[in-house]
């Protein structure tokens, strides 16, 4: 091992040594008894002159099994191609691997875990006059953040006609196209705008009139959190009370199929739940408090200030949500009516509930879900370059 690091030949005799092998293992099926011989002879000599380490020893077998090499084994097409995609497969088995088993990336596509953890939002600056988007450095920094900005001028007399679906390739937004009285405006990389789109995001209706000069789109928005899921740990344990965890909504009614969810853990099999007018979990009889590991924040709310969303405002039942709804189309917790009602959850099921007890669409309104639909839980958010970067939302 030594002389690979100190000699550069014993670097290049090795790599050679196993090219031809490699070579060799391919094409045995079709050489022939003599070209087999010669080449794993002069393999044999070249990998003794390694053991031997001597410089000129080793740069004559080298070219002794160019020479075996050019004679007997067939060469292959394109064969930098070959290797090149050789290169790209393992790579992404590699990617797929660590993917599949260690970390998986998640982008938090809605505001239910707020103020823990941010989704898709956006500030429309139409009615800011006087609003100049940052330019230079000022932008970069933003855009560090996590902030970006949407902006089309009209430019001419029109009346707004349609807005396109975003352009993708794979999971990447390349363009959308908004029409003006037959003209196009294309927005490049349009940032993914989470469940909510352009149109209500910019307040955009068909039908609308501008003018010359007017704003179309002055949008900025906030990019929600991207994080690693940790796909590991949970091979070795269950899921843990409090964790913030990462599911499959597959078999769970009232919720879109096939996708990915991020909630607090609170329940788990056998639990008996109950949400208390003091906006304070009881599970099994106990009261989770801000002493409650993981529930620090949670529980971290002025009693004496109603609930609201975006906040740390503990959870709520149907009873003490329904003066201050946001706007929910029905109840936002159906199954925690009031204080008195108990929910006891099924061995291998578990309940979550976002942070965001205002504004979360959680098991209070569609119950439990199999343990299975689990994949990991919340591990490091990469992006963007915030208070909450890092471990920082674990705080």
């Amino acid at each position: 091992m030594l002389k690979w690091f100190l000699s550069s030949t014993v670097r290049e005799a090795t790599a050679m040594h196993n090219h031809v092998q490699k070579l060799l293992a391919h094409q045995r099926d079709i050489l022939s008894p003599q070209a087999l011989a010669a080449v794993e002879q002069s393999l044999l000599e070249l990998k003794k002159g390694l053991k031997d380490g001597d410089k000129a020893t080793l740069q004559s077998r080298m070219q002794d099994l160019e020479k075996v090499a050019v004679k007997w084994v067939k060469p292959y097409p394109n064969a930098a191609w070959r290797e090149n995609f050789e290169v790209l497969l393992v790579a992404l088995a590699v990617a797929m691997g660590i993917r599949t088993f260690f970390l998986q990336p998640f982008k938090i596509p809605t505001g239910s875990m707020q103020p823990t953890l941010y989704g898709v939002n956006s500030d429309n600056l139409l009615n800011q006059k006087d609003f100049k988007i940052p330019t230079g450095w000022d932008r970069v920094k933003e855009w560090f953040a996590g902030a970006s900005y949407v902006h089309l001028v009209a430019d001419e007399d029109g009346i707004l006609q349609n807005i396109s679906e975003p352009t993708k390739i794979l999971i990447f937004n390349l363009k959308q196209t908004v029409w003006l009285s037959g003209r196009a405006y294309t927005i490049w990389f349009p940032p993914d705008y989470g469940a909510y789109g352009l149109a209500r995001r910019a307040e955009l209706e068909p039908g609308k009139a501008f003018k010359k000069g007017d704003d179309i789109v002055k949008l900025r928005v906030n990019a929600g959190d991207h994080l690693f899921v940790d796909r590991f740990t949970y091979n070795f344990r269950p899921p843990t009370r409090g964790e913030i965890v990462v599911f499959e909504t597959r078999g769970i009614d009232r919720l879109p199929q096939d996708q990915f969810y991020i909630k607090r853990l609170v329940g788990l099999g056998g639990d008996e739940i109950r949400i208390g007018d003091d906006r304070h979990l009881l599970i099994n009889g106990k009261r989770l408090d801000a002493s409650t590991p993981h529930f620090e924040r949670v529980y971290s709310f002025d009693p004496a200030k109603p609930p609201r969303d975006s906040q740390y405002s503990g959870h709520v039942n149907e009873k003490v949500a329904e003066p201050f709804h946001p706007g929910w189309q029905g109840a936002l917790a159906p199954n925690f009516p009031d204080s008195a009602t108990t929910y006891k959850i099924d061995p291998g099921y578990l309940m979550v509930m976002g942070d965001n007890t205002m504004n979360s669409f959680d098991s209070r309104g569609w119950g439990e879900f199999s343990s299975t639909n689990v994949i990991g839980k919340s591990w490091f958010v990469y992006w963007p370059i915030s208070d909450r970067f890092g471990w920082g939302y674990h705080r």
